[in-house]
């Protein structure tokens, strides 16, 4: 549960040389998210292994998922990335992860999901950290789709 495979040439561009690349994507999790403490970021030759405590799941799942998304991370490996145990009368959230392939539109797969292309939005709401813009989704690309 915490190798997580990504398409290594696409994706947001956030650092240029694997020597930066630690340094950068940890300030962009720290920018782009909150609910994360003690955050720590390791790269070697694509894989980028991600250490620190979430505040629930969906923060750890959106880590996995802004990092695979960066240019030049082929692998996330996010075996310490620590969520708190889940107290009985808290139900936890039920995500998949799902790869955009050409043709792709968050309507789409919203109607594949939910049975409504209108329910895009809560598509594009739960990967808001990831998805700009719901008409700009690309190939290779990897979302969570809230299934509660």
């Amino acid at each position: 549960m915490g190798l997580f495979d990504f398409v290594k040439d696409v994706g947001r561009q956030v650092f240029n040389t694997d020597s930066e690349a630690a340094d950068n994507i940890k300030q962009h999790l720290e920018i782009k998210t909150s609910g994360i403490k003690n955050l720590e970021v390791e790269f070697d030759d694509g894989v980028a292994t991600i250490c620190g405590d979430c505040v629930n799941q969906a923060t750890r799942d959106n880590a996995v998922l802004m990092v695979g998304n960066i240019a030049g991370v082929e692998k996330v490996v996010a075996d310490d990335m620590r969520v708190p145990e889940v107290k009985e009368e808290e139900p936890e959230e039920k995500a998949e992860f799902y790869e955009i392939v050409s043709g792709d539109t968050l309507g789409g797969i919203a109607k594949r999901y939910y049975g409504k292309a209108s329910q895009y939005t809560r598509i594009f709401e739960a990967n808001r950290d990831i998805i700009s813009d719901p008409n700009k989704i690309y190939p290779g690309q990897k979302i969570r789709i809230p299934l509660d």
